[in-house]
């Protein structure tokens, strides 16, 4: 390929009921790879892909290895034909997808893990206790100050750190409710509750962290075949040992996304590739640096139309 090429994996809130179906018919590996997924999880993964319900998609232990596996597949297809990005990077779940397509982590162990992530993450807080919400048109000073004066004894802080006026707050559910009326006040364009199942990437998913790591620490974590930008330092790893310690920080941590996508153009690349379901990633990329080339690839049509635009 001429291009250097980023790879970028996309997290939960990109699935939809139908994703991989075009993949499978079109792949005898992808069929084998939703069996071994329906095997190692004891789940019928191809159906809640394929048929939903969506509720049932929607549920974060489900969630999880659905876009991990859909992604894994979009990246076996390119790289059967000789497609191979110089970087990569996944949003939160989406690092997992990262790591499993730079050859870190076995699909087989990061389907279990992912699984179990979404799990201690859904169990970490009562339901009702935590509360997630964008707040779309302030900078990210803005948001910190916002954060420092809503928190109120509670724990309340930036999540994810998705564009230079697009951030996600997560925290105590009263927390948050303030910062979205300080948000308002202070011109936001959007400050809304977001839908989730509980306050990812902030101290009260502490618990989850730790029932992690003693998972991470059983399974091989191997080199990395390119580098995979971190989330929570924004910097490349390339070891098994640098990924680890990166999963097992993550839980608790935000996601540095607009740092992330600033090391990756710092990579000279020329074409961001949106590797699984969704654009909200390709999206981001285009609105950080409108004239840079994106392509996603979720299904056959999308994979087609990605190979005639590579050189």
């Amino acid at each position: 390929m001429g291009e250097r090429l980023a790879f970028v994996f996309p997290g939960q809130g990109s699935q939809y009921v139908g994703m991989g179906k075009s993949l499978q018919e079109i792949s005898p590996r992808a069929r084998e790879m939703f069996s071994l997924a329906n095997q190692t999880l004891g789940l019928d993964l191809r159906a809640l892909c394929m048929e939903g319900p969506e509720e049932a998609l929607r549920l974060t232990e489900n969630t999880q290895p659905a876009i991990l596996l859909v992604s894994a597949m979009a990246a076996g297809l390119l790289r059967e034909r000789g497609i191979n990005p110089v970087i990569a990077a996944g949003h939160s779940l989406g690092e997992y997808s990262a790591l499993v397509a730079a050859g870190a982590l076995s699909l087989e162990d990061a389907l279990v893990l992912v699984r179990k992530r979404g799990q201690f993450m859904r169990e970490a807080t009562p339901p009702g206790m935590g509360a997630m919400a964008a707040l779309i048109g302030l900078s990210v000073e803005a948001v910190e100050e916002i954060c420092f004066k809503a928190r109120d004894g509670e724990v309340l802080q930036p999540a994810n750190l998705n564009g230079a006026d697009q951030v996600v707050i997560a925290g105590h559910a009263g927390a948050v409710e303030r910062a979205i009326r300080l948000a308002k006040e202070a011109g936001a364009a959007r400050a809304v509750l977001l839908q989730v199942s509980a306050p990812f990437h902030c101290a009260l998913m502490e618990p989850a962290a730790q029932r992690l790591a003693v998972e991470l620490d059983r399974i091989p974590l191997g080199n990395l075949a390119f580098p995979v930008v971190a989330n929570v330092s924004a910097r490349p790893m390339t070891t098994g040992a640098e990924a680890r310690s990166a999963l097992k920080a993550q839980v608790c941590a935000p996601v540095r996304w607009l740092e992330t996508m600033d090391t990756i153009l710092g990579q000279e690349v020329e074409r961001i590739v949106e590797v699984g379901p969704g654009r909200v990633l390709s999206g981001l990329f285009k609105r950080h640096h409108r004239h840079l080339k994106v392509a996603n690839v979720e299904d056959a049509a999308s994979l087609e139309r990605a190979l005639e635009g590579l050189p």
